[in-house]
């Protein structure tokens, strides 16, 4: 006969539900169990589940600090398969880490191969490498077989294993802790651990003291210096969020002939030293920090990154705030202080909150030790009771066994012993009666008593507890003192300001070149100042000739103005040398279809610049505001429909009138601070035209008159000094120019 169960139709089964309620309820469960059991550290051994297990699986492999080493496989295979049921190399990955003396303060796995580098290099397969446990993760497990915590079945219910750790090791402050959660974060820099241990003893006499008064800032396994201030790393640990800024530790090697390097001996901490290197050699190669000519990495088992300067006249101070600027060489580590608490709850807490939860799981790890030390006393105690008896009754007491087919009962009726006490005394082999010296014995009794009084009271009395952690974290201040090589801080605690913003100019070899510019829009920039004039500066392709060409520096900005009003910005160092024809402007900066070049010029040559269209309308604009900094440039002149930008000239910083002429040939001359000055617009009309629009403008000096060349090769100026009949106000028609004016209606 079939089964009814098995012709039951499965769709039958089916609980409908809404999908998001079923999807928030599953997706909220996910997110509890990575947030409680994988990505944040319990504030009481600061271990994740992955860390605690695999710690917990070599101990009971015996691979304490004194055996020899197994396998790293055997270890992850005893993880995945008793314990951790996830992926092998995830298990493999947290094992590494916890054996990298570059990435824990204190490694709790002493590996043996390949484990990786601090450049960055990943550890070798764990078929390869090999493992046992630190004397730092011995700390950590310490008191495990004495009651002091409690166990749980593991995934399978076939083994068991420890909730927590119950050492007096504060590890999660001193090696720290990393992870992402659902919704949440945690990270915690390393620290020194005879400063937590000082910060420890004062807040068990006091629980208001101030741990950041012991506790001087992170202590990174990789060194270096800590340049926050005092005030800045106390305002962290009272909140439990922040960050450190952490910088390379560095030295300035003198060499021959007034030559020097600086020479970098530690990295901040995560940072992988090849990823470094190409970093800093990326900013050689693109040319981002012109004063910077080499970089070497000479590093042996000691970091020793060497940086050559372009020329030994370069400041060592501004090479090195430029890299901590532009580079790793300076970091900010974040403190997220986010951990489960007692009760398995995510919080953030301060650096006073999370010592005080470590205290007090620390005391009620000692209550739990004496009362288990108790227990075995009270055992040990009725079992020397027992042998007491023995001794004083040997005789009688072999006699019942050698004629008693039951000895036991007979024991305890006739002696008045426990079941316990005649059992011991029936499993005894006759070489331990030898043994049974009654001196022996009340000895030992009475030193039991004396230690179970001390127990008592200790478990009884609060003061004592605290009496009694506090010699115990001395003990362990003093096998990791700063005195010892594993406790000395290794990272400097060294106040300083933020890197200094360099300027570009600044950090570009000041260098005079020749700029030139084509008809066609190519460009290139030869060493030196050039006479402008001579045949081997102006060469050119066939059909192309100059269009600008003037003398500059390699720390000079160049600005380059289109007919269309827009400016855009070029840097002099970055231009093509001059040994070909350059390269096309337009690949330097995106200018807008076949728009005209119209002015080509060193910010530098003027403070303010005369901007104006071929409509006649104008204003002043200082020349630094004009700088653009994306390779789009910036509009600047908004002209009208069908107007160009016809003047881009420098305003010379004595000038106090304005000459204006246009193609009519009319001239005027006005105030030059009837103009406005502006960033960008239109401006305001300098002369009205019937027909026609400007020709050109000019700021000059009243006093000094108005000057144009006379034409020809002679270069002879001509000079008009009385201009009153030109001089009228802004917008006026004007008149016809001194006799002698330019044909072309140009100034000079």
């Amino acid at each position: 006969m079939s089964d009814p169960a098995a012709s039951t139709d499965p769709f039958d089964q089916v609980v409908e539900a809404p999908f998001d309620d079923a999807l928030s309820s599953r997706y909220l469960v996910y997110a509890l169990s990575t947030i409680t059991a994988r990505s944040l550290p319990d504030v009481r051994d600061g271990l994740k589940p992955v860390h605690r297990r695999l710690l917990w699986a070599m101990r009971l492999l015996r691979l304490d600090p004194t055996a020899g080493y197994k396998k790293c496989a055997r270890v992850v295979g005893d993880v995945i398969g008793k314990y951790h049921p996830h992926g092998d190399q995830s298990v493999y990955d947290a094992m590494v880490r916890l054996a990298q003396t570059f990435s824990l303060r204190y490694p709790l796995v002493d590996g043996q191969g390949n484990f990786g580098n601090v450049d960055g290099d990943n550890a070798a397969a764990m078929r390869y490498t090999e493992a046992r446990l630190t004397a730092a993760a011995g700390e950590l497990m310490a008191g495990l077989d004495e009651g002091t915590v409690d166990f749980r079945p593991t995934y399978n219910g076939e083994e068991e294993e420890p909730e927590v750790f119950p050492g007096l090791f504060p590890n999660l402050l001193a090696n720290g802790a990393a992870g992402i959660a659902v919704g949440m974060a945690t990270s915690i820099p390393p620290h020194n651990l005879a400063e937590l241990i000082d910060a420890a003893s004062a807040l068990i006499d006091d629980a208001a003291a101030d741990p950041s008064q012991y506790v001087a800032g992170p202590d990174f396994p990789t060194g270096g210096i800590l340049a926050d201030s005092a005030t800045s790393i106390a305002d962290a640990y009272a909140t439990g969020r922040g960050a450190f800024r952490v910088r390379a530790r560095h030295e300035v090697e003198k060499l021959a002939r007034g030559e020097w390097a600086i020479v970098i001996t530690e990295i901040p901490f995560g940072v992988a030293k090849g990823k470094l290197i190409e970093q800093i050699a990326s900013l050689v190669s693109d040319r981002k920090l012109p004063i910077l000519a080499d970089i070497r990495d000479e590093s042996d088992e000691h970091i020793r990154i060497v940086l050559e300067p372009r020329a030994r006249t370069v400041d060592p101070q501004m090479l090195i705030d430029s890299l901590f600027r532009l580079t790793d060489l300076e970091i900010r580590v974040p403190l997220n202080l986010n951990v489960l608490d007692k009760d398995r709850t995510p919080r953030v807490m301060s650096l006073r909150e999370a010592l005080l939860a470590w205290l007090e799981h620390q005391i009620e790890v000692l209550v739990r030790r004496s009362q288990h030390r108790l227990q075995k006393i009270d055992d040990r105690s009725e079992l020397l009771d027992g042998y007491l008896i023995a001794y004083l009754n040997l005789d009688r007491v072999i006699e019942i066994i050698r004629t008693e087919d039951e000895p036991r009962p007979v024991l305890m009726a006739e002696f008045g012993l426990t079941e316990r006490q005649a059992e011991a005394i029936l499993n005894m082999r006759l070489r331990s009666l030898r043994r049974l010296e009654e001196m022996e014995i009340k000895n030992e009794r009475a030193k039991l008593a004396r230690e179970r009084e001390g127990l008592a009271a200790l478990i009884e009395s609060p003061a004592r507890q605290r009496t009694r952690l506090k010699k115990d974290l001395a003990a362990l201040r003093a096998r990791y003192g700063p005195d010892t090589e594993l406790g000395r801080r290794r990272t400097l605690v060294e106040e300083a300001g933020p890197a200094r913003d360099i300027p570009l100019e600044a950090m570009i070899e000041r260098e005079p070149i020749t700029v030139i510019l084509s008809q066609r829009g190519w460009i290139r920039a030869m060493s030196g100042h050039r006479e402008l004039g001579a045949a081997d500066t102006l060469k050119f392709k066939e059909g192309d000739g100059p269009l600008f060409a003037f003398h500059a520096q390699t720390t000079d900005k160049l600005l380059l103005a289109t007919a269309n009003g827009r400016f855009y910005t070029l840097a002099a160092d970055k231009l093509p040398g001059g040994r070909g024809f350059g390269d096309p402007v337009r690949l330097m900066v995106e200018i807008e279809g076949e728009q005209p070049i119209v002015a080509l010029m060193p910010v530098s040559r003027a403070e303010r610049l005369l901007l104006a269209g071929s409509d006649g309308r104008g204003f002043v604009a200082r020349s630094a505001e004009l700088v653009a900094e994306t390779r789009k440039g910036r509009q600047v002149v908004n002209l009208r429909p069908g107007a160009r930008l016809q003047v881009v000239r420098p305003i010379p910083a004595n000038a106090d009138y304005l000459a204006a002429i246009g193609d009519n040939r009319k001239l005027v001359v006005f105030p030059l601070d009837e103009l406005p000055e502006m960033t960008r617009g239109a401006g305001v009309q300098l002369q009205r035209y019937r027909d026609g629009g400007l020709s050109d403008a000019v700021a000059f000096r009243f006093e000094e008159g108005l000057s144009w060349p006379m034409g020809g090769e002679s270069g002879r100026m001509r000079t008009e000094t009385d201009l009153s009949q030109w001089r009228t106000a802004r917008g006026a028609g004007g008149r016809m120019p001194p006799v002698g004016f330019p044909r072309d209606n140009r100034f000079a």
